[in-house]
């Protein structure tokens, strides 16, 4: 269920004026100008006509995650120092990097593997601290089978017949929410 402090942000990234969504939820313009102010708190059925409404448009308007995400990936062999990989995330201001081997993802470096490594990181190569590596999609996936999988990882690899095209991290998603 969407939060009703969001219905604005939502209305506005649809390019809706209140009048025009209103008639789309089949409620009163006013009540969408109460909602937004936050002076009123709708009936739970209101609020139910309002998320269908959103639901609804966004099923139509949603892109693809190919319009959000990162195409020009940092990335780091399975072999190359762990303190070398993490002083380049650093300098990128980057906090995961996928790990190929060859060609083929085999991981991800995170800050929080760095750190559960802190002690031991210039004697180690990137494998020994790598995580599992991340899910991939599709670039024509759309984004809400992104916002689901970045509940439960900290990124999702775009792939194309196996090559990797692009990443989306949580950061971006909400990048593309709330405007860059």
């Amino acid at each position: 269920m969407f939060e009703l402090v969001n219905l604005k942000r939502i209305r506005k990234s649809l390019n809706l004026t209140q009048h025009s969504f209103a008639k789309r939820a089949n409620v009163s313009q006013s009540l969408i100008a109460k909602i937004e102010a936050n002076k009123i708190d709708p009936t739970y059925s209101k609020v139910k006509q309002i998320e269908e409404a959103i639901e609804t448009l966004l099923s139509h308007e949603e892109v693809t995650v190919d319009s959000i995400m990162t195409k020009h990936v940092l990335t780091a062999t399975h072999e190359e120092s762990a303190l070398g990989v993490i002083k380049k995330m650093s300098e990128k201001g980057i906090s995961q990097l996928p790990v190929l081997k060859g060609t083929q993802v085999v991981g991800l470096v995170t800050e929080t593997s760095a750190i559960e490594h802190i002690d031991k990181l210039k004697k180690l190569k990137v494998e020994e601290i790598m995580k599992e590596s991340p899910p991939t999609v599709a670039p024509e996936a759309k984004l809400s089978v992104v916002s689901s999988l970045l509940k439960y990882y900290p990124a999702v690899l775009i792939t194309k017949k196996g090559e990797l095209k692009g990443i989306v991290t949580k950061s971006d998603l909400l990048k593309s929410v709330v405007g860059k």
